[in-house]
């Protein structure tokens, strides 16, 4: 049974696409290349390596693929793999010429514990350009025979086999070969719709300008509308340099996301490794149900695949994951991703807000500015609405409430703010109102007491949203919400009226971690005075100003009740996209969150984020995720108001990503958080 520090334990699968050193039309030569790589692979805990098209013979060789003495030799190696390789753990992948039917056939073979699970002969034959493979081999549908002898052993011969891992739930493999990726229909698409999870495929692509790049896309698109992994190994060095050049290059994609991928153009051999999710590639492929649409509508097809079973056995022991995992994952990595990224979710907020106004006919805004970074966020999207609109942003009535532990820091940034945009900015004094409130219902606070409780904080929090309605009634106007998918993800918010209410929710669907990234990047767009501005907001940690501390310079961290933003938007990417097991989001959690991570932190890592936390505080912000999420808040998001839909990563409205009862129990996803995965 592997570790439950083991990616194997948590729904992974490691994967190796190696690309050997090839020596032209010598068999002998290239099976040590391949048995070196192959050792490694097991040394490194690997389930599946797969290597180039006709690596046991080289591929550039031309009407040396005809000669008998070769072919002959081919088997002989072939033999000799499997006897070699029948202790290594890794289900090998490997290419060879076989002769079948008269004829010769491009193979992709893959062997495991000295068995021959299946030959796979290629279908589409290159025959233009440098291309012209026609003159030395068939393509699979010529093949008449479903089994083959292969260097003494009976083994399935045709591109209609699955390869089943039965220890492992969810991994089906298919294989195929270079140009079967390059036509419009290739084999492994329909492998996939009969139930392949991992795809394949063993290239001799050879180099030009921009070929790399088209390679990704293909790979990436595969892997994409497949709902599947994609493993490619392509012929490097050592291939025949006549006309054409060789780059090695490897690529391991899944659903359409680059895992890893080789140096090109290397002299030696090499292997790149990846831990493939099957569990993410099973929950996209049960919640796309066009995917299921779509194998029906070819039913006729899918039923005639075979399916061969094969013992793997996951490795035992700790083994650290093979697989970068974001600790923001709602946040792209790369500067340019993240840069495209921002400028398309303020245009998503924007255009969704100036459509609201106009079909609602309205020409002013009304909005709460609280100091904090999510009424910032909406008070930007409210100003690039009215000057998408055409409309002066004096039309935007801005208001500052604060209420009994409002600091003074937050309310000058709230003005500020509002000034700098161009909103009519006032602050209305909401605490006679909630002490009449207090007093009407007999609170203790309103006779003296300090009795911080719900109650006292949800007076100030109705009063505030209150005051905004009856002022967009007032100016005719509409109220702009600033709640953010964080805070609705946690319940942590007042149901009603309150902040829970609006008539747009423009930041509904924006995790807090998104918003402050989404601020720092307008600090390179807006005018210096609105740049200083932001930069304090940034600073201010987040608080909903409800109970006061006794110092005006401390505000009430909304953390110390629901824990660190930046983990809780971690579980809730993992829990609302991927619907993972509790036990797998808190291992996923401590690659990217836990004292191990920090050899990985990149050197440009702002302080901020060079935080790490203990497998006890991951698991306990954990659960109490799960406490809030699933049994504690349903009611409030089933009540969301409108709200445009920003991210992949879903949002939580009853009309779109996200409908569950309003009266559930987290026990289930509690008992889940500390029991071992069921196989």
């Amino acid at each position: 049974m592997p570790s439950i520090q083991s990616p194997y334990t948590h729904g992974f699968f490691r994967v190796a696409a190696c690309t050997p050193r090839v020596e032209l039309a010598d068999p002998r030569a290239n099976l040590a290349a391949t048995q070196e790589l192959a050792q490694q692979a097991d040394l490194r805990q690997v389930g599946l390596a797969v290597f180039p098209e006709l690596g046991l013979s080289a591929y550039a060789i031309d009407d040396l693929l005809l000669q008998d003495a070769l072919l002959d030799e081919v088997q002989e190696v072939l033999a000799e793999l499997c006897c070699t390789t029948r202790d290594l753990s890794p289900i090998l992948v490997v290419g060879a010429p076989l002769k079948a039917e008269g004829a010769l056939f491009n193979c992709a073979l893959a062997i495991h514990r000295g068995r021959i699970l299946c030959a796979v002969p290629k279908t589409y034959l290159p025959n233009y350009r440098e291309f012209y493979e026609k003159r030395h081999f068939v393509s699979a549908r010529d093949a008449l025979c479903t089994n083959l002898n292969i260097a003494g052993q009976e083994a399935p011969f045709g591109t209609d086999v699955l390869l089943e891992v039965t220890q492992v739930p969810g991994l089906a493999i298919h294989l195929e070969i270079c140009e079967d990726l390059w036509v419009p229909l290739p084999p492994s698409s329909y492998a996939a719709l009969a139930g392949a999870t991992v795809l394949v495929n063993l290239s001799a692509s050879n180099a030009t300008i921009g070929k790399a790049e088209y390679r990704r896309l293909l790979g990436a698109m595969q892997s994409g509308r497949c709902i599947a992994a994609y493993v490619y190994s392509a012929a490097g060095y050592g291939e025949s340099t006549t006309d054409l050049a060789w780059d090695g290059h490897a690529m391991i994609h899944e659903n359409g996301e680059l895992l890893a991928e080789s140096q090109r153009f290397t002299t030696a051999g090499g292997m790149i490794l990846a831990d493939i999710d099957l569990d993410r590639l099973r929950q996209d492929r049960q919640r796309t149900t066009s995917f299921t649409d779509c194998a029906s509508l070819h039913r006729d097809r899918l039923d005639h695949f075979r399916r061969v079973a094969v013992a793997f056995q996951p490795p035992e022991g700790d083994l650290p994951l093979q697989r970068k995992v974001e600790r923001f994952p709602f946040v792209p990595s790369d500067p340019l991703s993240l840069d495209q990224r921002c400028a398309e979710v303020y245009a998503i907020q924007q255009q969704g807000l100036a459509r609201r106004l106009q079909a609602c006919g309205l020409e002013h805004a009304v909005i709460g500015i609280s100091g904090g970074v999510d009424s910032a966020q909406a008070a930007l999207i409210t100003a690039g609405a009215f000057d998408l609109l055409g409309l002066p942003r004096c039309q935007i009535f801005g208001y500052s409430l604060p209420g009994l532990a409002t600091g003074k820091h937050t309310r000058s940034n709230a003005m500020a703010l509002m000034k700098q945009l161009g909103f009519s900015a006032s602050e209305i004094d909401i605490r006679p109102a909630c002490l009449q409130m207090l007093r009407d219902i007999g609170h203790p606070y309103a006779r003296g007491e300090p009795l911080y409780d719900i109650t006292f904080e949800n007076v100030q929090a109705g009063e505030r949203t209150s005051h905004l309605f009856r002022l967009a009634n007032f100016h005719r106007g509409l109220v702009v919400g600033t709640g953010d998918l964080s805070e609705l993800a946690l319940g942590y918010t007042t149901y009603g009226v309150g902040d829970q209410m609006s008539h747009y929710g423009v930041n509904a669907s924006l995790p807090k971690t998104l918003i402050r990234h989404l601020l720092h990047w307008q600090l390179e767009r807006q005018p210096a005075p609105v740049r200083q501005v932001l930069r304090k907001i940034l600073a201010t940690a987040s608080s909903p100003e409800l109970v006061p501390t006794g110092d005006e310079t401390q505000l009430q961290r909304a953390e110390d009740t629901v824990g660190p933003y930046a983990l809780q938007d971690f579980f809730l990417y993992y829990i609302s996209r991927f619907g993972y097991r509790p036990a797998k989001v808190a291992y996923l959690a401590e690659q990217a969150w836990g004292d191990a991570a920090r050899g990985n932190w990149p050197s440009n890592l702002p302080d901020s984020e060079r935080v790490a936390y203990s497998e006890e505080v991951i698991r306990h912000w954990l659960a109490v995720f799960l406490q809030r999420f699933f049994a504690g808040s349903q009611f409030k998001r089933s009540a969301l108001p409108n709200g445009p839909k920003v991210g992949s990563g879903g949002s939580l409205s009853p009309r779109s990503d996200w409908r569950a009862p309003s009266d559930s129990h987290a026990t289930v996803w509690l008992d889940a958080l500390n029991r071992p995965r069921r196989r």
